[in-house]
């Protein structure tokens, strides 16, 4: 078993710095804030206080996390690359991740922009330095079942001259890529970046939709994430009283309900079993709107992608209060993630598990006494 060190980890949205550690707080009362920068956090367990092998750190605001063995101080990057793996000592890692940190200021991070080459030429050289007994595999795009569980070697860098090396298990899809970062490109038929969201919740949530699904979506217009679903085969129903891109409205499995949701018929929902919000409006607007149709009796709501803005960075407070929510409608299955394509909000992604539908209530029309 491996030894895991005191230290962990976390890369976040430049700007969400002290909103990660709130939320820390408050889950994990036994880590402390230490060496922290733009975008890049460190936390101490406290009172002699060892991470037991099984310790997940599940914080929403964290887009990636590990377990820190130190820094790098970089003068020639050959040599910083075999300090990395003193660091690494005989802890048997499967693969390297390198990823700057979010240095930009708030609202001006681009997560479309590349990183830079010098990032690839980093990877390159600590690969190439590992002892021979390292059976390293190249990062993929498709996650693979036969190496999870398995050891990643993370190194962040934090500065020009500053590495930081850890490392995490390969688990949920987004720790197979670097710093938790999809590989995504915006298609060039793509109306809006939302494309680019909802692509990302859906690779992350691994909700198992079949083919040719049925979806709703609150808030569509223009229609960035009802393509997204689209191209995937699904038809979906954008619920949004502002009109929809002229390409969106023309595709075969879309149909454009122009009502408010509060203001749309029922039955338009009896078919969908997936739902899809993002209404610009605070958290509690957005949830009394899903609530109101997924509470319906005749609605049989499987799953949903929910996207909650937060106009105030102390609404992230709220959060467990918004997710017990969403549990107490029958969902067993609910997880909470600030995504890289997301700005001030997070992505809710919520599953009944196994589905139950509700009970078909049929009325009888009361039978007339005949004359006598």
């Amino acid at each position: 078993m491996t030894t895991l060190p005191p230290f962990i980890f976390a890369t976040c949205q430049s700007g969400v710095e002290n909103v990660l550690k709130r939320e820390a707080a408050r889950q994990y009362p036994f880590l402390r804030p230490a060496f922290s920068r733009r975008g890049f956090v460190t936390f101490k367990f406290a009172d002699a206080t060892q991470p037991l092998e099984g310790f997940r750190f599940e914080a929403v605001f964290a887009r990636a996390w590990g377990f820190t063995l130190g820094r790098v101080e970089v003068g020639d990057q050959a040599e910083a690359a075999r300090q990395v793996w003193k660091l690494i000592g005989e802890i048997p890692v499967r693969m390297v991740h390198v990823w700057p940190r979010d240095s930009a200021p708030p609202g001006r991070s681009d997560p479309d922009t590349p990183w830079p080459d010098e990032v690839e030429q980093i990877r390159s050289l600590i690969s190439a330095a590992a002892p021979e007994s390292v059976n390293l595999v190249a990062p993929d795009t498709t996650p693979r079942r036969g190496l999870r569980g398995q050891w990643v070697l993370d190194c962040i860098i934090v500065d020009p001259d500053e590495w930081w090396v850890g490392i995490h298990r390969l688990e949920g899809p987004e720790t197979f890529y670097p710093g938790g970062r999809f590989p995504l490109c915006l298609p060039e038929h793509a109306v809006s970046r939302a494309y680019l969201k909802m692509e990302e919740a859906l690779r992350w949530s691994q909700f198992p939709v079949p083919p040719n699904a049925r979806w709703a979506e609150l808030g569509s217009a223009p229609g960035g994430a009802s393509q997204a679903l689209l191209d995937r085969g699904y038809e979906v129903l954008g619920v949004d009283p502002a009109e929809m891109h002229p390409a969106v409205l023309k595709h075969p499995k879309f149909t454009h309900l122009r009502r408010r949701t509060t203001q749309a018929p029922r039955r338009a929902f009896r078919k969908i079993r997936w739902l899809a919000a993002d209404i610009n409006a605070a958290p509690n607007y957005t949830l009394d709107a899903v609530e109101s149709l997924v509470t319906y009796p005749q609605i049989n709501i499987r799953g949903m992608i929910l996207t909650l803005k937060l106009p105030e960075w102390t609404l992230a407070d709220r959060i467990p209060e918004y997710l017990e929510r969403i549990r107490s409608w029958g969902y067993n299955v609910v997880r909470a993630r600030h995504l890289w394509y997301n700005k001030q909000e997070i992505c809710v992604a919520a599953l009944m598990r196994p589905f139950k539908r509700k009970p078909v209530v049929v009325r009888q029309k009361a039978r007339r006494k005949r004359p006598t």
